[in-house]
């Protein structure tokens, strides 16, 4: 049995729990992930920054800690929520449990919490802030109430430039803007022939220009998208090279804002393996694997700029874009979907007939 430790969400509601991995106190803001695996790469996620993940399905950890399946070197999540966790992970891959490796990472772990009621109440209040805490009566809600996740994307992107180059012969070469970018993304990129540089968030058009590449991906990552005031500005430049240009989560909400659009904060976002999207320009429906807690506002772009390319089947949101100013379109899932269903994940190859 562990600890005896409680989350307290903004609104007075308290669930207890028992701890697992370090001590300690955190405040974050709480999102639920509806994905039945890929625990793993929901850990590693960075674009979790800032936020408290709570796990629906029941069971978590039951096959261990992959390092392999690692989406980045760092834990995303500030604090990670579930029913039970799994003390004996069976897996020929496995290199230990959730409790040791969170432990070694100074990861909060909390469990034993009624998972579907914390469900249920930020499906009908909303997002908000919570504490994990072992005294709920000292909790200051004036504190916990003005939390806000801040400078999400400098904080999770990379300080330095780096080279990827593929096995075999190089096909394309591809500039990445990492603003918290998964793993696979670049695996994807690596895998069809592409040496690939990632670049800082705040790569510079003229940087960009001085790579001579053939084509140029905007990342996931954390945060409010609007908060990126620097980051905008430089894409609204970087779209004038004129070089072909995919967008993917932050990436794709991102390249709106440089084209004059809008975002809006949903009331509990998208985030799980089931997320079902359609291309309105054929009908067809995928099922995509998402993590994003704001939406682009498809009527705020230009129709002269640009068109929606995916909707949200669920609730009508905006899940893509194609542009008509620049060889650009971008998505709000996630093609590289790891782990998750691999519907989509022929728009890399798209975007590779893009650059020619």
């Amino acid at each position: 049995m562990g600890k005896t430790a409680y989350l307290v969400l903004e609104n007075g509601k308290t669930f207890r729990g028992e701890r697992f991995g370090a001590e300690g106190e955190m405040t974050a803001e709480v999102v639920f992930t509806t994905g039945m695996t890929g625990y793993l790469e929901t850990l590693t996620d960075r674009s979790y920054y800032g936020q408290i993940v709570v796990q629906t399905f029941p069971l978590i950890g039951n096959y261990g800690v992959i390092p392999a399946d690692f989406e980045s070197d760092v834990i995303g999540p500030s604090a990670y929520i579930v029913k039970h966790w799994c003390q004996a992970p069976s897996n020929f891959r496995s290199e230990g449990s959730l409790d040791t490796f969170f432990k070694e990472r100074g990861v909060i772990g909390l469990a034993e919490i009624d998972t579907r009621t914390l469900t249920k109440t930020i499906r009908e209040a909303g997002v908000m802030n919570g504490i994990i805490t072992d005294d709920p009566a000292g909790v200051d809600f004036q504190a916990l109430k003005g939390y806000r996740i801040e400078g999400a994307v400098k904080a999770s992107s990379t300080k330095e430039q780096y080279t990827v180059r593929p096995e075999g012969p190089v096909t394309k070469r591809i500039a990445l803007l990492d603003f918290g970018q998964k793993e696979n993304i670049l695996r994807e990129l690596v895998s069809r022939g592409a040496e690939v540089t990632v670049c800082p968030c705040n790569a510079t058009a003229e940087k960009i220009g001085t790579l001579d590449v053939d084509g140029i991906v905007l990342s996931n990552g954390p945060g409010d998208p609007a908060e990126n005031v620097e980051i905008i500005e430089n894409l609204k430049e970087i779209c004038k090279l004129n070089i072909p240009l995919f967008g993917i989560c932050l990436g794709h909400q991102l390249l709106a804002l440089a084209h004059g659009g809008r975002t809006e904060k949903l009331k509990y976002g998208h985030r799980g393996a089931n997320q079902p999207v359609k291309n309105r320009l054929n009908g067809r429906v995928f099922i995509s694997s998402q993590n994003h807690g704001y939406a682009v506002v498809s009527e705020s772009i230009d129709p002269e700029k640009g068109e929606e390319l995916f909707v949200n089947v669920n609730d009508g949101t905006c899940e893509g874009m194609r542009y008509f100013c620049c060889p650009a379109f971008s998505v709000q899932f996630h093609p590289e979907a790891c782990g998750g269903p691999l519907d989509t994940g022929s728009l890399f190859d798209e975007f590779f007939a893009m650059m020619g």
